[in-house]
């Protein structure tokens, strides 16, 4: 089941607001969804997702295939009561993974054939082997199988011809993906995949032949696989909004604070990347006022939390109150900076939260402001803030 409902629309750009009901639950749109790649957002509790306004995450059909294996998932109903999470929950097709694979795996037209980074089996996926995962991963949102369209190809950028042959080789598993997903009586959507590179035609191509297969929602991907910030961001600003208005648009594996402002502004609604989870591991940390590095010296005696204006555990702690306001109960970057040099696994746990309620908050600020029709204004705002510094 997949119903989109659009409230609000800005007109100064092609943002949106909305809301997309699912099998397990509405989503308030533009969102950003955190990725869960072995059935967890790394480092964070289930509860405190909620807690800072996680709607949707995501699984990866490929990881949960290896491992815990198709039987467990199975015995389980499905990855909500295996990860204890009743809200809904967007698989990818494996395609991304299989593509990272290099030289491992071998591409045909019926599927993809690899070796099992996990223990070395054989294995084939197909689009209909996708489908098959996904319906048994029983997630409200599954992709179509694709390939994913590479910037460059042994050192040497992607010609037109290669990404065309790529593109298309996506739209046949497309409609296999399509018939394969509706042969199982999958209950939840399927959602088409927008391929064609950094050209312009082909994405037009590639956009045009999937609305006719009238998937219930659509994506665009092969964006952010190596190409220049440039080069990402004239495909997102060609390609969301050329997209059905009334289906659900999903910008695939992106991005900064920057990018999803941006983003929004294009036309997209749904949003999921690792950056602020790996960033966060790596001791990057986003904040209302620029990105901070909370390993350099200069932190060592600091007293002030990440973001004096964040409401998050890990800046504001029980009392949920910014720093600015009154709060004192949650931690200093001194206490972070100790623990990152240290190597205490709470320093990932409590950056990991402060990182992904910035992003969540920044999308409830967007919707917030495309309600009050002030969307342009929030734009020059945000970008004033970020630059400002911390």
């Amino acid at each position: 089941m997949l119903n989109f409902e659009l409230l609000a629309t800005d007109p100064d750009s092609h943002a949106r607001r909305g809301t997309l009901t699912l099998n397990h639950g509405v989503v308030q749109t533009p969102i950003f969804m955190p990725v869960g790649t072995y059935g967890t957002v790394k480092g964070v509790m289930p509860r405190s997702l909620e807690e800072m306004g996680a709607q949707i995450i995501l699984g990866n059909t490929f990881h949960l295939w290896m491992r815990p294996g198709l039987d467990v998932m199975s015995a389980f109903g499905g990855l909500h009561a295996f990860e204890k999470w009743d809200r809904p929950i967007l698989t990818d097709s494996g395609g991304f993974q299989v593509w990272s694979l290099g030289a491992m795996r071998k591409i045909t037209e019926e599927g993809v054939k690899f070796a099992s980074p996990v223990n070395g089996d054989k294995l084939f996926l197909t689009p209909e082997v996708s489908m098959q995962i996904q319906t048994i991963l029983n997630s409200d949102i599954v992709m179509q199988f694709d390939e994913c369209t590479p910037y460059d190809t042994d050192g040497k950028i992607t010609s037109e011809a290669q990404a065309r042959s790529s593109m298309e080789l996506s739209l046949r598993w497309a409609k296999r993906c399509r018939a394969e997903f509706e042969r199982l009586g999958n209950p939840n959507a399927l959602f088409g995949i927008v391929q064609g590179g950094m050209f312009e035609n082909l994405r037009e191509e590639s956009l045009s032949q999937l609305v006719d297969m009238d998937f219930p929602g659509y994506a665009i991907g092969g964006v952010s696989v190596g190409e220049p910030k440039e080069e990402m961001l004239r495909v997102m600003a060609h390609t969301p909004h050329r997209l059905p208005a009334h289906k659900p648009r999903y910008l695939m594996g992106v991005g900064t604070p920057e990018d999803l402002v941006q983003g929004v502004a294009d036309g997209v609604d749904m949003f999921d990347c690792v950056m602020p989870t790996r960033n966060a591991r790596n001791g990057t940390l986003f904040s209302r006022y620029g990105d901070l590095k909370i390993r350099n010296a200069r932190h060592k005696s600091d007293p002030q939390p990440i973001d004096t204006s964040c409401t998050c555990h890990a800046c504001a702690g029980a009392s949920g109150v910014s720093w600015e306001k009154g709060g004192r109960d949650g931690f200093s970057r001194a206490y972070l900076h100790h623990l990152e040099r240290c190597g205490e696994m709470l320093a990932p746990m409590l950056t990991t939260v402060h990182n992904l309620h910035y992003y969540l908050n920044l999308m409830r600020e967007i919707r917030e402001a495309l309600e009050g029709g002030t969307f342009s204004a929030f734009r020059a705002s945000f970008k004033t803030d970020r630059a400002r510094g911390v």
